[in-house]
């Protein structure tokens, strides 16, 4: 078995390794619970190109560095530099709405892998993915109610999309924090894992998803992306996907395991 290989990037403050076929993002800054700054937005789109680009990436894991946070939201303490005149809020809007638009769009299965605070700007990274894996420490919220700061739509959008209405509401209204049952429980997770077990399982749970054909993964992904859009929605892109699926390699490759009772090998072509 290789060893991980780390990836060279702009800035410390991200991490990115390929291990086997995991892409691992992680936020790479604990002494401030991993809170985003301009650097970090910046380099989201990097590290996608590099995992987009590379077949041996089957599926792409985001994690906070440390025991306290996946993300404890935006680093409040560069505002004063960056975000002081009407030019630098623009170029921070600018860098962060393109990382959240790579996330969303980005072509292979992403998992937020979250342990301990997932606030604010983190639980809008985390919702940005397409699968969300907590562990039993996990704390949740968004604090904007109580900084009198408006939320725009595509975030509130973004959150109803998985929790519906009336959930959305009250996490806004309340601004309080979420535990991980709670977040279960209304859909804002997929799994909670005990603290000591999030690893292990995250690790199998990319393993099954590694083993399927990567074509069918691309083409579903878009496929809700569009039918989330209601009539606007492309579903010409939906049905040509489909039809390159049935075309291609991996569907003959799966046909024959089915057949000879074996475990297919999906090249994603």
């Amino acid at each position: 078995m290789s060893a991980p290989v780390n990836l060279p990037l702009s800035t410390q403050n991200m991490l990115a390794e390929v291990d086997g076929a995991i892409g691992w993002v992680t936020f790479n800054k604990p002494a401030r619970r991993n809170a985003v700054s301009l650097d970090m937005w910046a380099a989201i789109p990097e590290i996608l190109d590099k995992f987009e680009k590379d077949p041996a990436v089957r599926v792409i894991v985001l994690k906070g560095a440390g025991d306290q946070a996946f993300v404890s939201g935006a680093d409040i303490s560069e505002f004063e530099q960056q975000r002081a005149s009407s030019a630098g809020n623009e170029n921070y809007d600018r860098v962060s709405d393109e990382a959240s638009r790579r996330l969303i769009n980005c072509s292979k299965p992403t998992i937020a892998m979250i342990n301990g605070w997932c606030i604010g700007g983190g639980l809008a990274i985390a919702l940005e993915c397409d699968l969300r894996i907590a562990s039993d420490a996990s704390r949740f919220g968004i604090p904007a109610a109580r900084l009198g700061l408006g939320y725009g739509a595509p975030g509130v959008k973004k959150l109803m999309e998985v929790v519906g209405p009336s959930f959305t509401k009250e996490i806004f209204f309340t601004a309080r924090h979420f535990n991980a049952a709670e977040a279960l429980a209304m859909g804002l997770v997929n799994r909670v894992l005990p603290v000591a077990d999030l690893l292990s399982y995250t690790r199998r749970y990319c393993a099954t998803i590694a083993d399927n054909a990567p074509m069918t993964m691309h083409a579903l992904k878009r496929t809700v992306g569009e039918l989330l859009k209601g009539p606007a929605g492309d579903f010409s892109l939906s049905d040509s996907l489909v039809k390159a699926c049935f075309e291609s390699e991996d569907y003959i490759e799966g046909r024959r395991a089915f057949m000879e009772k074996r475990r297919p090998a999906f090249r994603g072509r």
